[in-house]
């Protein structure tokens, strides 16, 4: 039984992309399978945290005393280039303001699991990776609210508080109880804990499907009305987001595979996250930049990885920086 769910988490990892778009292909033939699933976006988030949260140890924290100035350059880089990113892209590209609102929410949104996957895949150090991922996602309910505000403050009915309890419950509550749920499993049924690890990668491959799938089916109109801007908007931030986080781990004498891990910590978001805030507090309009990212950062990020694990971005690389 074990073998055959780790074997379905693979098969589901390995297709993810191809199940994401078969899905959103699907939504635009027939949305009714799909929009029924709307109501239901933030608690299926809310599940996908909850399995992040069991992949944590008390060794992940002890990590962010023992390289703070790595963590800390990764998560800075992520808050300040991405929602300002974000933003200008909405005013270059002249974005319908509900289009806006939603790639704001995309740049704001913390760091998501997928940056784990691809800095291990690319040979990157996966710890400072679940460091900086951390940290990010249990500040999003301060950090990510605040720059939505900020950016989008005349376009918002909602204020700080709303945001700030909404990513309360969906984000760190689930992740602080996936934690100690992980803690008490270790201890007390550690087969148990390792049966966790190997449902959750399927559970949240089929949970992000749904999710695409379901902000899809709700934009059909607008998609076939303003997709190419909002497509240019997700390629465009995403390519920024990379460029940048390469560019950052270079520039603070990074070693390669911390330049590597940099890269995507702030090129891929937790577009789920933007994608079930603007459902809540917006339009089926606004959750359409996050959908669109989840797709293309789950086909950018595999590529790049591909890339990295070849050690052709080795030869630009600098020397270990010290903690």
């Amino acid at each position: 039984m074990l073998s055959a769910l780790r074997w379905l988490s693979d098969l589901a990892n390995t297709y993810f992309v191809g199940l994401v778009l078969v899905a959103s292909a699907t939504a635009l033939i027939r949305p009714g399978a799909y929009t029924w699933i709307a109501p239901y976006i933030s608690p299926l988030l809310g599940v996908i945290m909850l399995g992040m949260g069991l992949t944590l140890q008390p060794g992940d924290f002890r990590r962010l005393a023992e390289r703070p100035r790595d963590v800390a350059i990764g998560a800075v880089a992520q808050w300040v280039v991405m929602p300002v990113a974000a933003y200008a892209l909405t005013i270059a590209l002249s974005l319908p303001p509900e289009l806006a609102i939603g790639v704001v929410l995309v740049g704001a949104a913390p760091g998501g699991t997928a940056s784990n996957v691809m800095a291990y895949l690319g040979k990157g150090d996966v710890a400072l990776s679940v460091a900086i991922t951390t940290v990010t996602t249990l500040a999003a309910p301060l950090v990510m609210p605040a720059w939505v505000v900020v950016l989008a403050g005349e376009q918002l009915q909602v204020g700080f508080m709303d945001l700030f309890v909404n990513i309360l419950q969906i984000v760190f509550i689930p992740v602080v109880f996936g934690f100690a749920l992980r803690l008490a499993l270790d201890r007390y049924a550690p087969s148990a804990a390792e049966v966790g690890l190997d449902v959750f990668p399927l559970v949240s491959v089929v949970t992000i499907v749904a999710i695409v799938a379901a902000v899809v089916g709700l934009n059909v109109d607008t998609i076939l009305g303003a997709g190419v801007a909002a497509v240019s908007a997700v390629v465009l931030h995403n390519a920024i987001g990379l460029g940048t986080g390469y560019g950052t781990g270079r520039l603070a004498g990074m070693s390669p595979d911390r330049v590597r891990t940099t890269t995507f910590e702030v090129g891929l978001q937790n577009s789920g996250l933007a994608a079930a805030l603007a459902l809540s507090f917006f339009s089926p309009a606004a959750a359409l930049p996050p959908a669109l990212f989840s797709v293309w950062h789950n086909i950018t990020g595999p590529l790049l990885a591909s890339y990295f694990s070849r050690g052709e971005d080795a030869a630009v690389g600098t020397a270990p920086a010290d903690d």
